[in-house]
């Protein structure tokens, strides 16, 4: 990937603006920023670019894909993403903006997508914290607060009003729920990503657990009523809190259009994962979150039939925090618990929010 530098960059950013550029300076995301090019730019590196428009300063955050196992091995894999993240994060409420998609050509300049080597995107820049920063300080012993409780109860209301804006096309749900099971980023992709053996996790063990979510799917792909608005990608990396409950969701994924089982199972299923790694099952704090999401959810949006379809949902979530690739350091005990759940869950009718120790078998 070619240096990034105020020469390329610049007019760029003054095709979109109509106005003169001046590049302040670029950085890795997280990182003290620096003038003239920036060095090692690679893929799936977002990168903060600070710059000033008639005087006043702008901040952006620039960042491409990087290839890999997920569905994203091709360009245009990722291209896909891209725009359809472009357009859907500005349909989102409170999600952060994209201000353009665009491409890199071989020589680095910034061109239209007709002759790019590799797409990126170019986002507003939210400021904030990771709501991990909570769980992780939970966990490691920190009290639960009353803005603890306040930022779950703003997040649960988040998901309520979002979720009442129903699909337009009863075919995306069936989508939906196919590439839930048979994605690249989902259930199968994350299957394929496991060695053929880590500890306990063998292949029979995966195919079965494949077998079962299959299974879902046909269960599940008839509820084209369930079509509704969604974040997709629902976790404490992507939302970002400022002072109290004010926050920014960021990088909503794989379309506008899904089951609000999702996002719900996707959050409460970090309450449990942290749990784990404190004390080896969902309880104290943690429990305390996990039901009171659950409970307000349930009773705000009225949607209890969430219990019959969250399953598979959660086989998704747990395959990612199960995964020797994604948290290699994870303790064994852990993953034998978070296997317990998926395969607990699967095998139950519907879910019931109340029964996670013995999903667990904690």
């Amino acid at each position: 990937m070619p240096d990034l530098h105020e020469e390329i960059l610049g007019p760029y950013l003054e095709s979109l603006w109509g106005a003169p550029v001046k590049i302040v300076g670029l950085a890795p995301l997280g990182e003290p920023i620096q003038t003239g090019a920036l060095k090692g730019y690679g893929y799936g590196v977002p990168i903060d670019v600070h710059y000033e428009v008639a005087g006043r300063r702008h901040r952006a955050v620039l960042e491409t894909m990087s290839p890999g196992p997920f569905g994203h091995e091709e360009m245009a894999d990722r291209a896909q993403a891209l725009l359809r993240e472009h357009a859907a994060f500005n349909r989102l409420p409170r999600h952060v903006r994209s201000l353009d998609v665009g491409g890199l050509q071989r020589d680095g300049r910034l061109l239209s997508l007709g002759r790019v080597e590799e797409p990126f995107l170019l986002m507003e820049y939210a400021e904030g914290q990771g709501y991990f920063k909570d769980l992780i300080r939970l966990r490691d012993g920190g009290a639960l607060t009353e803005e603890d409780l306040a930022r779950a109860d703003a997040l649960c209301d988040y998901l309520v009003e979002i979720h009442l804006l129903p699909g337009p096309d009863p075919g995306l749900y069936v989508r939906r729920i196919r590439e839930l099971v048979g994605h690249g980023e989902c259930i199968m992709g994350l299957i394929d990503s496991y060695p053929p053996r880590h500890g306990f996790i063998t292949s029979k063990l995966l195919e079965e657990i494949e077998q079962r979510c299959v299974a879902w799917r046909w269960r599940l792909k008839g509820r084209t009523h369930r079509l509704h608005q969604v974040h997709g990608d629902f976790h404490p990396w992507n939302i970002l809190f400022r002072s109290g409950s004010d926050f920014t969701v960021l990088d909503r994924s794989r379309g506008e259009w899904g089951d609000s089982a999702d996002d719900v199972s996707c959050l409460t299923m970090n309450y449990l994962f942290f749990s784990l790694q404190r004390s080896g099952q969902l309880e104290g704090d943690f429990e305390a979150l996990f039901r009171r999401f659950w409970r307000r959810y349930l009773e705000r949006s009225g949607d209890r039939e969430l219990l019959e379809v969250a399953a598979p949902f959660f086989a998704f979530r747990g395959l990612v925090m199960a995964s020797p690739l994604w948290y290699p350091n994870l303790e064994e005990g852990v993953r034998r618990k978070l296997f317990a759940f998926m395969q607990a869950v699967l095998d139950a009718p519907a879910f019931d929010p109340e029964r996670v120790n013995d999903y667990c078998g904690a």
